[in-house]
């Protein structure tokens, strides 16, 4: 593999943030048509959670398998099939006449969104031999994403009033064209590793563990936690979780190698992703549905309202990636978690006094935080392992942040389940402490464990402080 002209990079790296962004789009874009599907289709609190987590449960139940076919079959054709995908089932979204259809184009939405996000990042890795370099390429990654969860609300808000709710899909598709073209033309060519495994039974088990879990955390707002169907299922998630850790400790061609998860950077940064989304996620949810349900906001007033903690993201993303080679990933990720904990305490008194002034600002410092910690934990991820597993560490990464996202729905969306606004305020309240409490033990992994990265090379000779 030739290492590719700066020039070359650089539309690599424009390919890639598009990809991201064509993938998050779609996670802020529905939470401001929320209210148009509940009155398209006369939907309740439980129907709105499967439109956002049909999506997230595919995303994070396919990233490995996925990190692992771009390590196999070559991060670029994987990247544009991903792209492909992503591009036809949003025209499925966008054409839909029921809810049910909807829901079942978002299940195929979420395998584009798989193949996507683990092998943006390995096609990033493979433009960018240079660690500064590639840790600012990752910063303008992040705020690709950023730039999607900030214009999204807004975007999705006019096009949803001036349009119709179907819009918010069909924008996908130039973004995918545009993606398609960059990376066929400029991304560099990788050689397959045939002989990787694949660890189907593995990945079997895995994905149905997370979708035993997202049914059950997003049916237990409709049937509560001691139904029948919801202990079962919990209980088939726990069995299916232990057959899935002794699937790969006994398989020595495991899609996940022991290794890889051991490392306690790697293992760290898996935790702290999962705990960023679960909160941001669940909160973002919580408050559209406060927005739109609650405070009786118009799809464009809430799509502004989501804007201190959306557009925070693009500018602190830029930030953390020049911050992460002077400060260092255990500074900054702890730094971020702690400035985003205390952003969502001071949402509190904010709601209570139902003022979206007092909250803008709570809102920027809880997006700020988020977004100082992504990039540095995805950077220090990249930077720890070896180019034959970036995908397949990417992948772990981002499907811990994806399950973090069903999570922070699921349970958050539990405590706002009921329809009078006090009810509703007091759960906020419950999903404002959790975040704080959650923050503050991802703060402590950061500081205890995100020590000095030393490349693969050396951390294999054991030469690692």
């Amino acid at each position: 593999m030739s290492t590719p002209s700066k020039h070359h990079s650089t539309l690599v790296q424009v390919a890639a943030c598009l990809g991201f962004v064509a993938v998050l789009v779609d996670v802020s874009v529905v939470n401001v048509a929320l209210d148009a599907f509940r009155t398209a289709f006369g939907a309740d609190v439980t129907d709105l959670q499967w439109v956002v987590n049909a999506y997230a449960l595919v995303f994070a139940s396919l990233l490995l398998i996925a990190g692992a076919l771009g390590d196999r079959l070559g991060a670029k054709h994987v990247f544009i099939a991903g792209y492909a995908i992503f591009t036809l089932s949003s025209i499925g979204c966008g054409l839909t006449q029921s809810m049910q259809a909807l829901i079942a184009w978002r299940l195929v939405q979420g395998v584009g969104a798989a193949l996507l996000v683990p092998n943006s990042l390995a096609v990033l890795r493979l433009a960018f031999q240079d660690t500064t370099a590639r840790s600012r390429a990752i910063g303008w990654w992040g705020a690709g994403g950023g730039i999607a969860l900030a214009a999204g609300p807004l975007v999705g808000g006019l096009l949803v009033a001036a349009i119709g709710w179907r819009s918010i899909f069909l924008i996908n598709v130039p973004v995918g064209a545009a993606g398609i073209w960059l990376t066929w033309r400029f991304a560099p060519h990788t050689n397959a590793q045939h002989g990787r495994s694949l660890d189907v039974p593995g990945q079997l088990t895995g994905a149905f563990a997370l979708a035993a879990l997202t049914f059950a955390s997003t049916e237990l707002s409709a049937l509560g936690w001691r139904n029948p169907i919801i202990l079962g299922t919990f209980a088939l998630c726990i069995g299916l979780s232990i057959a899935f850790i002794r699937l790969e400790v006994r398989n020595p061609a495991a899609m996940l190698p022991a290794a890889l998860w051991q490392d306690r950077i790697v293992r760290s940064a898996t935790v702290i992703g999962m705990i960023a989304n679960l909160v941001f996620y669940g909160i973002v949810f919580t408050l559209s549905l406060l927005f739109q349900s609650v405070w009786h906001m118009t799809p464009v007033r809430s799509g502004v309202a989501l804007l201190p903690m959306m557009g925070v993201l693009m500018m602190m993303n830029i930030v953390a990636g020049r911050l992460a080679s002077r400060l260092g990933a255990r500074a900054l990720a702890t730094v971020g978690l702690l400035i985003s904990a205390a952003g969502y305490l001071a949402m509190w008194p904010a709601i209570a006094a139902q003022s979206f002034w007092l909250l803008a600002v709570p809102m920027l410092l809880a997006g700020s935080g988020i977004a100082l910690t992504i990039p540095t934990i995805t950077a220090a991820t990249l930077t720890v392992v070896s180019s034959a597993q970036s995908g397949i560490a990417s992948g772990l990464l981002n499907a811990a942040r994806q399950i973090g996202g069903v999570m922070g729905v699921a349970i958050f969306g539990y405590f706002v389940r009921q329809t009078g606004a006090m009810s509703f305020i007091h759960g906020m309240e419950r999903a404002l402490i959790a975040s704080v409490l959650l923050l503050v033990v991802g703060a402590a992994t950061a500081w205890r464990n995100l020590g000095y990265l030393a490349p693969p090379d050396i951390r294999r000779n054991g030469r690692s402080p």
